[in-house]
């Protein structure tokens, strides 16, 4: 069966076609870097990361991009409020650029944790402010666009299209503009911002054909996923909360820009939820993955995520957690268990297994069903090895190449050879950051007593063993200075 993706455009899953046969460009929005991951963001980066995997493993040649916003992402998700990343850093007195390092750099170390490959693209907002300018001059110079006071606006009404991923009408988009108060210079309550004026004391700021100021969130997508990938891109993916407006404001920006289909195939992940509730910083019930990895090995979470399909809800509980750690244990033990035995006898032939594997996968990324599949493989390998006869060399080499290929390079749940030193590995950390914390707790002790230069100096000497420490309204805050 060829590959099937659910196209969130169409509601329907389609048969999967590259614009270039063999070559796929994929590209999924990334964070905005004003805080610490959370289990919202592993559920996306997981997903997609599997997406990317399969692909690869299908023969396809990937060229994956996620982006990085560190700028104009405003704190209502519209035109109006305050920039994130500088409302951030005038809570923790400092400057933007900073905030969005030291956020990026947390980024990358959670998502390394998880298994979660690096993408081929990284590129930043702030890294792309003229190919964002360029598309904004195009849009204005074919009057999908118009300035108004040092401000550029998208004309909705000049694309008819408008709304056609949320399947929002032009009404709705229209009811949706007044929960805020609608700037009186928009032609239409539902034009949003290509380019923002800034307003005295940004620091953030850019000069343009319409005076200084800063790109808008939904056109750096655009400007960046063409640029890198091409005017159709193959992929697109996201959470589902991005599908109005952002999604919608990209294709309206993009389409009107070049006259083609911007995207082949929208895919979008469903949200996590805390019994039953959407989790959200909001609702104060967000996990955290700095502090969840401190009680739970990051493979777990990453199983964890898996168990559920990428565009179904994931409900966190401890006693799913719990349930995920014992059944990566039992995969874990199968690898292990292949590893250590002596050769036998006996045949055992993982034909069907492959097959039904890559039936699930080509489901629309089916990683339920294809972890379900692991366990009855799973099953079958050790009732095969507590035969008398047990297992020849051939077919061991066989059972353990098809864990390391479909649990291992695939999935990311089950390393090879190295399992051992993995464990290690995460030991070690686990072990690192409780000694930071016993540190960051005598630094705080030291502030309480006013004892400033003790302060600085554990945050001085954490610094030059390459960890960053930031003291927060939440708390202190720490990441390693790991590369991006």
């Amino acid at each position: 069966m060829a590959l099937q993706i659910y196209n969130s455009l169409s509601r329907s899953k389609e048969t999967f076609e590259p614009v270039h046969p063999g070559v796929v460009g994929m590209y999924v929005c990334g964070p905005t870097v004003y805080g610490h991951a959370h289990l919202g963001h592993a559920k996306s980066y997981v997903s997609f990361d599997v997406v990317a995997r399969w692909l690869r493993q299908s023969g396809y040649r990937v060229r994956y991009v996620q982006n990085i916003t560190d700028v104009g992402h405003l704190s209502d998700d519209a035109d109006e409020g305050e920039d994130k990343i500088a409302r951030q850093a005038r809570l923790e007195k400092t400057d933007p650029m900073e905030i969005a390092q030291f956020y990026t750099r947390s980024f990358y170390d959670d998502m390394d944790r998880l298994g979660v490959e690096r993408p081929n693209i990284a590129p930043t907002a702030t890294g792309h402010v003229p190919e964002q300018i360029a598309l904004i001059r195009q849009l204005v110079g074919s009057s999908h666009a118009y300035v108004v006071n040092g401000n550029v606006y998208f004309s909705v009404q000049s694309f008819p299209d408008y709304g056609k991923l949320s399947g929002r009408t032009d009404q709705e988009a229209l009811q949706s503009g007044t929960r805020i108060e609608v700037r009186n210079e928009k032609r239409h309550p539902s034009d949003f911002a290509l380019w923002k004026k800034a307003e005295e004391g940004h620091i953030m700021k850019w000069e343009s054909p319409w005076g200084t100021g800063y790109p808008g969130w939904h056109v750096e997508c655009s400007a960046m996923s063409m640029k890198y990938l091409g005017e159709t891109v193959d992929i697109h993916g996201g959470g589902m909360e991005n599908k109005f407006p952002h999604h919608d404001c990209e294709i309206a920006q993009s389409e009107a820009a070049t006259g083609r289909p911007y995207v082949r195939y929208w895919m979008h992940n469903n949200m996590v939820t805390v019994g039953g509730i959407k989790m959200g910083k909001s609702l104060k019930n967000s996990v955290n993955l700095k502090d969840l990895f401190r009680e739970t090995d990051p493979m777990v979470i990453r199983f964890f995520i898996l168990q559920s399909h990428y565009r179904s809800p994931l409900d966190y509980s401890e006693a799913a957690i719990r349930a995920s750690s014992a059944g990566l244990e039992k995969l874990q033990d199968t690898r292990q268990r292949l590893q250590k035995t002596r050769p036998g006898t006996g045949n055992f032939d993982s034909t069907a297994f492959t097959e039904r594997f890559t039936a699930a996968m080509d489901d629309d990324f089916n990683t339920p069903l294809a972890i379900s599949i692991l366990f009855d493989f799973s099953k079958s390998v050790n009732s095969a090895l507590d035969k008398q006869e047990g297992l020849s060399a051939d077919s061991i080499a066989e059972a353990a190449a098809f864990l390391d290929t479909f649990a291992g390079k695939v999935l990311g749940i089950v390393s090879a050879s190295d399992e051992a030193s993995g464990h290690a590995s995460e030991n070690s950390r686990q072990t690192l950051e409780k000694t930071i914390s016993i540190l960051l707790d005598m630094r705080i002790e030291a502030r309480k007593n006013k004892d400033f230069a003790l302060s600085d100096r554990i945050r001085d000497r954490l610094l030059e063993a390459g960890v960053e420490v930031k003291d927060t309204r939440e708390g202190v805050s720490w990441s390693l200075k790991t590369e991006t």
